[in-house]
Parts: C-alpha cells; sequence; structure tokens
C-alpha cells in the first residue's frame, strides 16, 4: 500500500484535537449521501414515468399509423401489401371520429374508433386492456373506457345514444364490454366499435381512416417507417408514434435533465463542505506537512495525500447514497406506498425505473464532483514550506 494512502487514511479514522473537523467531515459525508438519493429516486422515477405513458400511448395505439387524404379505399389490399414488409408484424384497418354521447342529462364528447376486432388484437394491447365483457364487436355495439362508465354509471348491456357531426340523429350502441388501460384520459374518452359500425355512423361507406401498424422493436419505428413510405409511395402519410407524441417525450426529457441539474447542486454544495474539510485539515497537519517534506516527501505525495482524503470523504458519501437511492427505488417499486391521482398524472401510483445508466451517470459525477472539490486545499498544503510549517511548532 503506498504511504500516501496509508497517511490520508489515517488523518480520517484517526482522533483529531480539533472535534469541529470530524463533525464537517461528517456532514460532507452525509451532504453527499444525500444528493446521490435524490438524485438516483427523482431519476427512476422521471424514467418510471417516460416508460408508463410509452408503454400506455403504444398499447391503446399503434406503433406506426398510415394516413391518406379522403381516406382509404383499398385498405385490405394495402394491409396485406404492407404486412409483407421487413419488421411488421401485423396492421389493422381502423376510422376514428369524434362524437357526442348522450346519458340521461349528461352530454359529453368523446372518440368513437372503428376497429376490426380480429386484426386489433395483433397490433394494439386493447384485448389485453379487456376487464370485462368481450372485444367480439358488431355493428351497433361499442367498448368504453372503465373511467367513462364509471362517470357515466354504465355498465354491460346498457344503451348508449351516440350523436355525429354528421347527421344530428343520435344512434343507439350496446355496451359489451368495458376496458381499463390505466391511463385516465384514454378511458375517459376513448370507445371502440367495428368497422363497420364506424364507416355507417360517419356515413364514410367502405372507406378507413387509416391503417395502424405494430412492428417487432417499438424503438426503430423511425427506421421502418421510411422502409414503409418507400413501399407504399408518396400519397400516403405514414407517422411513427414518436412523431405522434413528440411534444410530450421532449418535454419528459426537459424535465428529467432539469431536475439532474437542479439536485446536483446538492452534491455541489457537499463538495464545498469536502473543500472546507481538507483547508482546516491542512491548518491541523501544518507541523506533519513540514515533518513529511524535511524527511523527503515531494509535493506531488502531500498533494496525492490531501485528494485521497476528499476522495474518501466522497467516495463513501457517493456509496452510501447510491445503497440509500437503490433502497428507496426498491421499497417504492414495490411496495407502492405513494399513490397519485389518476386525472392529474394519468396513472394511480408513483412509477419507478432504475436505469443502470442513469445511476452510473449520478455516481461518476459525484466522484468527480468530490475530486475537483479537493484541488485547492491540496495545492495549498502542498506549496507549504517546510521552514514555514514548523517554525512556530
Amino acid at each position: 500500500m503506498p504511504y500516501e494512502f496509508w497517511i490520508a487514511f489515517r488523518y480520517l479514522v484517526s482522533k483529531r484535537k480539533e472535534k469541529f473537523i470530524s463533525i464537517i467531515s461528517l456532514i460532507s459525508i452525509m451532504g453527499v449521501a444525500l444528493g446521490v438519493t435524490a438524485l438516483i429516486v427523482v431519476l427512476a422515477v422521471m424514467s418510471g414515468f417516460d416508460r408508463d405513458l410509452r408503454e400506455k400511448i403504444v398499447g391503446t395505439n399503434s406503433h406506426i399509423i398510415i394516413e391518406k387524404d379522403g381516406g382509404i379505399a383499398d385498405y385490405n389490399a394495402l394491409v396485406s401489401e404492407i404486412n409483407k414488409i421487413a419488421h411488421v408484424k401485423a396492421s389493422s384497418p381502423f376510422i376514428n371520429g369524434q362524437a357526442l354521447i348522450r346519458q340521461g342529462e349528461q352530454v359529453m364528447g368523446v372518440i368513437l374508433r372503428g376497429i376490426d376486432p380480429v386484426r386489433e388484437k395483433d397490433v394494439t394491447n386493447i384485448q389485453k386492456y379487456m376487464e370485462s365483457g368481450t372485444l367480439d364487436l358488431k355493428e351497433n355495439t361499442v367498448i368504453i373506457g372503465k373511467e367513462l362508465s364509471l362517470r357515466l354509471g354504465l355498465n354491460i348491456g346498457d344503451t348508449i345514444s351516440l350523436i355525429s357531426a354528421v347527421s344530428p340523429k343520435p344512434k343507439d350502441f350496446n355496451i359489451t364490454g368495458i376496458f381499463n388501460s390505466g391511463m385516465f384520459e384514454y378511458d375517459m374518452s376513448l370507445m371502440f366499435t367495428s368497422l363497420e359500425g364506424a364507416q355507417d355512423f360517419y356515413s364514410t361507406g367502405n372507406v378507413a381512416g387509416g391503417i395502424g401498424i405494430r412492428v417487432d422493436n417499438v424503438n426503430n419505428a423511425d427506421s421502418i417507417k421510411k422502409d414503409i413510405q418507400r413501399e407504399i409511395g408518396i400519397d400516403y402519410w405514414v407517422r411513427s408514434w414518436t412523431e405522434l407524441n413528440k411534444n410530450l417525450f421532449s418535454a419528459l426529457k426537459l424535465e428529467k435533465i432539469t431536475m439532474f441539474i437542479i439536485l446536483a447542486l446538492i452534491v455541489v454544495v457537499a463538495c464545498f463542505n469536502i473543500a472546507s474539510t481538507l483547508i482546516m485539515m491542512v491548518m491541523e497537519k501544518t507541523k506533519d506537512i513540514g515533518i513529511l517534506k524535511s524527511i523527503g516527501a515531494d509535493n506531488k505525495s502531500i498533494r496525492k495525500i490531501f485528494m485521497l482524503d476528499g476522495f474518501l470523504i466522497g467516495f463513501t458519501g457517493t456509496l452510501l447514497g447510491a445503497i440509500g437511492g437503490f433502497g428507496l427505488c426498491y421499497l417504492l417499486k414495490t411496495y407502492q406506498f405513494i399513490k397519485l391521482p389518476r386525472d392529474i398524472y394519468y396513472i394511480d401510483r408513483l412509477p419507478v425505473n432504475l436505469e443502470l445508466s442513469d445511476s452510473i451517470t449520478v455516481i461518476i459525477a459525484a466522484v468527480l464532483i468530490s475530486l475537483v472539490s479537493t484541488l485547492y486545499p491540496s495545492w495549498q498544503a502542498a506549496r507549504m514550506e517546510p521552514v514555514e510549517a514548523l517554525r512556530y511548532e
């Protein structure tokens, strides 16, 4: 073991004349630990929000959407053509439109989506979201979200009236199922009926509003979208799920970066304490520095001793913070004791997704900031002359 490391370790663990320095060292360690814990937990929660929103958005919608001005008339032939493209798992036609639902004295706007139930199962997760009833849709049947059923007091077997912009005459639909996607906005305002039922409701004829596509890797949707565009031509609009929700996920990414910068200031403040500790340690160890230099220790060795002291303080705080952060993330993920209002945050619990890359970034940043805080005190110690250090001892 190099003697510099041994001396640095002895300076930290041995009893000091000045107890105040030991207290500041402890405060520095706890400050770094608190900052690292906060960073790991907050980034894990932000990543959890990002992942949960992505899963719910992609689960209820397609990975890629194809649309055409005026609708797609030959949608069955186009579906067959798209399914032959590499990395495409399945595709299904749909119609999206707005409608008014009237139930008793209550009237509210909803999105009525016409789908092919057989093919839709392979494109979205609507089958998995079914809480009760069946997805076997017919022309005069619908499935509704759980939140909408609770708001209007609807159950399977009830009849609702829908009004479209095409005709003021209401049309009755029977409720055959209730789904629960876990996303308040969808569960409150989205309804599904058969493709034929939507075509009749919106008076579009045998035309689909678009085609939804599921790919083998959702993260490669943008590159697969380009291949699809080349195959079907420029008459169609091809958009991926990232384009459709670009603003939302850009805002989440910016918020995550902002929170990292803000909480990193906790670590920075703690590292100022490390610098203060080392400065006072240098003053306390003036005699030791003079003796070490007089017996042959060079400036590099003196600098290394106090840099190691600061590194050990920072590393100990980082280690404790990492343990605390991982432990708190585990508790939040396992027991879910923090609940959220679903109508505000889309989800009913605090999501946690501990990403290894985020944790490594936090740990490395904390250690590097700790090392930077040791530069000035160690430089001051190294430039001390032996004669001046021992003059008043």
